[in-house]
């Protein structure tokens, strides 16, 4: 593979969405093409994302077209000689990113706020893969230096028979992170003419946090990373990987608890992954309260709701709910979420709860992925929520702290 040369980014014209068709249908050139986020004054895409690449199929070439939406990939195959058509429906569809991988450069279409189109241009040099039944494509390469100095691949670049339920669990993070970053930048919520600032409370072993800044790195962004734990011994051990990598000039770690944690500026993307109990809340507060644009929160265990309904009289007919202890457990899990996702779209965001990895490698697999719209919320929201806490007689933490006149009514 060549070294990277990136130019810079500059306004162009309207024949940029020309060049990245003329990409998209460069059947022996094309290795694949990304679209992905919203752009901002079009209508929602139909899918969260699309990605496109050509195949053959018995002796013929065939444009595939893979559709995501929160749960799977809708795919199709479509003869080349139809790709025209096919391309110029999925370049009007509204997204609002386009990542084109050829095997002499990679494009990056993005649009601005005020919806003038930025193409980045990468030179590379990568071959491309025709076959139906091609090896499955990793979004985190094993090989890539921060695995390796965490011990989770090999100096071969490969992943640890002992650490593929780790990797599993970064690469999936990543699979969330890219769209929804994506989608928050195509729609005007992060601004891009400054380096992106981006924080993980109660990081721990940094493993999350490492892999978000590689990510972002290498889509382009100038990122500037913090990680916020009270381990003394955790931050000494992800600095010394830090410097090993030399990250240390654009990643942090910081001595502070979740809810004392004071940062020099606003950031764009708040992490809180696997946040013991109300930890999780104290972490969904601090996000809202800094108006970060995106949160992305995968939470642990739930003991504050399982609590309280250990004391309360279950509203009929639910009371079998709460009789048996690991099926109240799994009752409160459920509950603490989506009481977290109601606060949330009271105070201004898009949530969506998704799953994070697959319950083979852990339970706590749900994450909550939200965007900031400052839109208000509507009144049967607020109505459905202020029922379900007064039917179930408990007071979430994170409408403690966000909605302090709401709690009172409950308590």
């Amino acid at each position: 593979m060549q070294p990277e040369v990136w130019s810079d980014e500059v306004p162009v014209g309207a024949g940029v969405l020309g060049e990245v068709r003329a990409a998209l249908l460069e059947r022996d050139g094309l290795v694949r093409g990304v679209g992905s986020g919203r752009r901002r004054g079009a209508a929602a895409p139909g899918f969260l994302r699309v990605e496109v690449r050509y195949v053959d199929l018995k002796g013929e070439r065939h444009l595939q077209v893979a559709e995501f939406d929160e749960r799977q990939a809708h795919t199709r195959n479509v003869p080349a000689a139809e790709s025209e058509k096919v391309v110029d429906e999925l370049l009007g569809a509204g997204y609002g990113s386009w990542h084109v991988e050829m095997t002499t450069e990679t494009l990056r279409l993005r649009y601005t706020k005020k919806g003038k189109e930025l193409l980045h241009r990468q030179e590379d040099s990568r071959e491309q893969q025709t076959s139906h039944d091609r090896v499955k494509r990793r979004v985190l390469d094993p090989a890539a230096p921060f695995l390796v100095e965490l011990g989770i691949s090999d100096h071969q670049g490969r992943v640890k028979p002992s650490r593929q339920a780790k990797y599993k669990q970064i690469e999936e993070f990543c699979k969330l992170l890219a769209p929804a970053l994506d989608e928050a930048v195509a729609a005007g919520r992060i601004e891009t003419d400054r380096p992106l600032q981006v924080v993980d409370l109660g990081c721990g072993n940094a493993y999350l946090t490492l892999a978000a800044y590689h990510l972002l790195s290498a889509a382009g962004h100038d990122v500037r990373m913090t990680g916020i734990d009270h381990n003394p011994a955790a931050r000494k051990r992800n600095t010394r990987v830090v410097e090993a990598l030399g990250w240390q000039q654009h990643l942090r770690f910081l001595d502070a608890t979740i809810e004392g944690a004071e940062l020099d500026v606003q950031p764009d993307v708040v992490l809180a992954l696997h946040a013991c109990d109300t930890a999780t809340d104290d972490a969904l507060a601090r996000a809202v309260r800094w108006e970060a644009a995106l949160v992305l929160a995968a939470p642990c265990c739930h003991h504050d709701i399982q609590k309280q309904l250990k004391s309360v009289t279950p509203p009929a007919p639910y009371a079998l709910m709460t009789r048996y202890g690991i099926v109240r457990e799994r009752f409160a899990d459920v509950l603490t979420d989506t009481l977290r996702a109601a606060v949330l779209r009271q105070v201004g965001y898009r949530v969506e709860v998704v799953q994070f990895v697959d319950s083979q490698h852990t339970p706590r697999n749900l994450l909550l992925r939200a965007a900031r719209t400052g839109a208000e919320p509507a009144a049967d929201l607020r109505a459905e929520y202020q029922a379900m806490v007064t039917e179930w007689q408990v007071t979430p933490r994170l409408a403690q702290l966000l909605l302090p006149a709401a709690a009172e009514v409950v308590s």
